[in-house]
Parts: C-alpha cells; structure tokens; sequence
C-alpha cells in the first residue's frame, strides 16, 4: 500500500479539476442541477456551420423547437428534464443523421456532438441524484418537439434541427 497516499491525492485532484469549469466554460443553472459547458465553443461551430446547414432546409414554413410554448415559460424546476431530452435527443436523432459531403462541416457537427455528449453525462448524473425530474409540463413539451421532429422525414429533421441550434442555446443562455 506504498503508493495509495499519492493514488488518493491524485484522484483527489482529478475529480476536483472534472467539478471546475475550464476557460471559456460556463455554468448552467437547470433546476437543482449545474453544469458547466462550453458555450462559447459550441456557438463558434455552429456559426461555423449555419449558413451550410440552414440552407439543406426544404421546408421554411415549420419548426422543430420553436413551436408554440416547446421552450418557452418552462418552470426552472422542469429546466434539468427537458435539456436532459433535448440533449439526449440531439446526440441519439439529430447528430446521427446530419452527415454532408463536406468534412470541416462534418467535422463541426462532430464538434457539437461531443459537446452535447459530454453536458448530457453531466445532467444524467444529477437525474441519479433525483435533481432533475420530470414534471408533466416538460414531459408534455417534450413530446410536442419529437412529434415536429417525427413528422418530416429523417434527414430533412435532423438537418431542421441542427439548423434550429441557435434557438436551443438561446434559450439555455436566457434561463441561466
């Protein structure tokens, strides 16, 4: 058991540097949770981005996420839950199917994912500590955002959805 003083003040220090936020990160406010994320990194990709992915767009005249009260007037105590959907729902639906024939696009997107991946694990924490239930308005907005989605074909969904990005970092930013 020589090295177990240095092992324990390692892991220490590990987990302390995974709870601290790095430059650029920020922390969110979702509910009882918080979590730190780059936002500033994500919105660079998706700004990166848009213009390309806003422009595979068919349909102009319906929105996934901007739907009718989908984000809006959503209680803070509902704020954890329904960012554990969407993010669960970017990374499992919409990143899945948003492939281009252009890599730095691809490579972007590949970007965001990870992102989106990483505060996903962050928030699925706090729903094992019961810090982020689901209360029936989310649940409810929730299900309203997956029939939009649903209603269109896969790939032109997803594409509609990654281009919508802005509105779901919009709204992560004014609830925090």
């Amino acid at each position: 058991m020589r090295g177990s003083p240095l092992f324990l003040c390692l892991f220490s220090v590990s987990c302390w540097m995974n709870l601290m936020p790095t430059a650029g990160d920020k922390i969110f406010h979702f509910g009882a949770c918080r979590v730190s994320m780059s936002m500033t990194e994500i919105r660079a990709g998706f700004t990166a981005i848009k213009a390309n992915i806003q422009s595979r767009d068919p349909i102009r005249t319906l929105s996934i996420l901007s739907h009718p009260h989908s984000l809006h007037k959503v209680k803070s105590s509902d704020r954890c839950c329904i960012t554990y959907q969407l993010f669960t729902f970017y990374v499992d639906k919409v990143f899945k199917h948003c492939r281009t024939e252009d890599s730095f696009v691809n490579r972007k997107i590949s970007s965001i994912a990870n992102s989106f991946l990483s505060t996903r694990r962050k928030l699925g924490q706090c729903r094992e500590q019961n810090n982020c239930v689901c209360g029936e308005e989310s649940t409810e907005k929730f299900k309203q955002i997956l029939a939009n989605y649903e209603g269109l074909n896969v790939t032109s969904a997803a594409m509609k959805s990654l281009g919508e990005l802005d509105i779901l970092l919009d709204w992560m930013e004014k609830s925090r």
